[in-house]
């Protein structure tokens, strides 16, 4: 299905495939859990990996820091570039999705699954 309305989606660079779609299934997993927990409640990337979910060691949105991080940033820019990035990586995963899912754009991009 797609993005209602739909809104440009870009590629995250300086990744493998492999760490991509590894990342692509981590945040596939949290849309759905959040849609299947929270019917009808908009969701951004910050709602998903935020808050207590705010250490990504361990998960593979971790590759994300360390990408900008290799580049020289300081932390906070990587975590902020890495939010953005895992941004771009949620847009794709709800646009690619089998169900429709309204979006707005309110400071940050939200979600919420049409039913």
């Amino acid at each position: 299905m797609s993005l209602i309305p739909f809104s440009e989606i870009r590629d995250v660079k300086n990744i493998t495939t492999a760490e991509k779609q590894r990342i692509y299934d981590f945040l596939q997993g949290a849309v759905y859990c959040w849609c299947k927990n929270r019917k009808n409640e908009w969701f951004s990337v910050r709602d998903l990996l935020g808050g207590d979910n705010f250490d990504w060691n361990g998960t593979p949105l971790i590759v994300l820091f360390n990408k900008h991080k290799m580049k020289g940033k300081s932390d906070e820019d990587a975590i902020i570039d890495a939010g953005k990035d895992a941004g771009w990586i949620v847009k794709r995963v709800v646009n690619d999705d089998q169900r429709d899912f309204e979006t707005k754009d309110e400071y940050t991009r939200k979600y919420r699954w049409k039913k």
